[in-house]
């Protein structure tokens, strides 16, 4: 029986190469021969590897392919891709050759069915973006009780029929001013920029509503140009962009100072409730009320208080009587009693100075004797023989003569 596998070429046979060589072969001519090209299909099985890259299936209902997202192109991404989403690839046709994969080296995304308009749409964007125009710093408050509303919006629009509903129901008394111009077709954005730009330099307003009601993105095109995106941030007046639906956005929503949903929703965000300023009115009346009911009902205790310490003239004065009628029976009992203190230390003093008193001594029965120079003799051996003394009694004075000196 005739072998079925032939035995196989030794290494360097002319004619054979290796699988590495086949595999590169085969993804230069595929990248050769499929340039960059848009794919569409849906996302499965997504994932984002921790260095960033990002790797799906693109598939529809017949086929699949695997994709690779490099970081450095996933960074550029305006949405997180995810499972089931329908989009447009723009993917350069590869082979990965370590594993023999086909694969499509994706570079960018976009929503299915938009197709150029959208890839515009994230330029424009990213291009004001970068410039600062949507900076939430430059956005302005929105008046909090407008006096006039503008609305810059078509004539034939049902948008325009909403916001006048919305606005007499909620504020009948609000004067509103349309601006008429086109919101869809050739040239309506330059008529839109126009028309902010009038109503700025006419300032009849306090604030804009920008409205028009949902269509596609060909018919909301208009509020994604440049220039109608600059001519909202260079308005004088508050803009507030209500175009669409609330899954529709524009250039114009991130450039407005404020962005609503719907029109109806603008025209709701731009003018107070009637009922919830007569709400608010009726509360500040009762906290008026309640605070002069207040203050009246203190003044009227601080006047009970000073009528308390209201006095007649003549009860002041028969107060002041008694108390200097009172004041007086102080001074004199306290003068009494300070001559009294005083005459009995006075008393005292003179019963001690009697005491001591020279005189009293000698009434006693003591005397005093001096010598012939008057000095008080105290000892006898200070006398001579012959000296002339004097004695004092306690009535009169004797002299007489040293006779005779005491042997001491």
């Amino acid at each position: 029986m005739q072998n079925e596998f032939p035995t196989p070429p030794t290494p360097g046979t002319p004619g054979v190469v290796t699988v590495s060589e086949l595999l590169r072969s085969v993804r230069d001519a595929l990248e050769r021969r499929f340039p960059l090209a848009w794919v569409r299909g849906e996302i499965s099985n997504f994932s984002r590897a921790p260095s960033g890259h990002c790797y799906f299936t693109l598939k529809d209902g017949a086929a699949q392919a695997d994709c690779v997202m490099f970081r450095s192109r996933a960074a550029l991404l305006g949405a997180e891709l995810r499972d089931g989403s329908r989009v447009e690839v723009r993917a350069r046709v590869t082979l990965y050759e370590p594993r023999g994969r086909f694969q499509l080296a994706v570079e960018a995304v976009r929503q299915a069915g938009l197709g150029p308009l959208y890839e515009r749409f994230l330029q424009v964007k990213a291009k004001l973006e970068r410039e600062g125009l949507f900076d939430p710093a430059l956005k302005r408050e929105l008046p909090e009780f407008p006096r006039c509303i503008g609305v810059v919006t078509s004539l034939a629009a049902a948008a325009l029929r909403d916001v006048l509903t919305t606005l007499a129901r909620r504020n009948p008394s609000l004067a509103v001013i349309v601006y008429p111009v086109p919101v869809q077709g050739q040239g309506a954005a330059r008529q839109i920029a126009r028309m902010l730009g009038r109503a700025s330099e006419r300032a009849e307003c306090d604030v804009l509503l920008l409205v028009r009601g949902g269509g596609s993105i060909e018919d909301l095109w208009p509020f994604n140009e440049e220039f109608v995106a600059r001519a909202i941030r260079a308005s004088s007046i508050p803009v507030v962009a209500g175009v669409g639906h609330e899954t529709d956005f524009t250039i114009a929503d991130f450039a407005a100072d404020a962005r609503a949903p719907t029109p109806t929703a603008a025209a709701e965000l731009a003018s107070p409730s009637r009922a919830e300023l007569l709400g608010r009115l009726a509360t500040c009346v009762q906290c008026i009320a309640r605070e002069m009911r207040r203050r009246l009902e203190y003044a009227a205790q601080g006047l009970d208080g000073w009528l308390r310490r209201l006095v007649h003239p003549a009860a002041r004065l028969v107060a002041h009587r008694d108390l200097v009628l009172q004041l007086k029976a102080r001074l004199a009992f306290a003068l009494a009693h300070c001559v009294h203190r005083s005459s009995a230390r006075l008393e005292r003093l003179q019963a001690a100075l009697a005491g001591l008193d020279p005189a009293a001594v000698l009434a006693r029965g003591y005397s005093i004797t001096y010598d012939a120079a008057g000095t008080v003799l105290r000892d006898a051996a200070n006398v001579k023989e012959g000296e002339k003394l004097r004695t004092r009694l306690s009535r009169g004075e004797l002299e007489s003569e040293v006779r005779k000196k005491p042997n001491l």
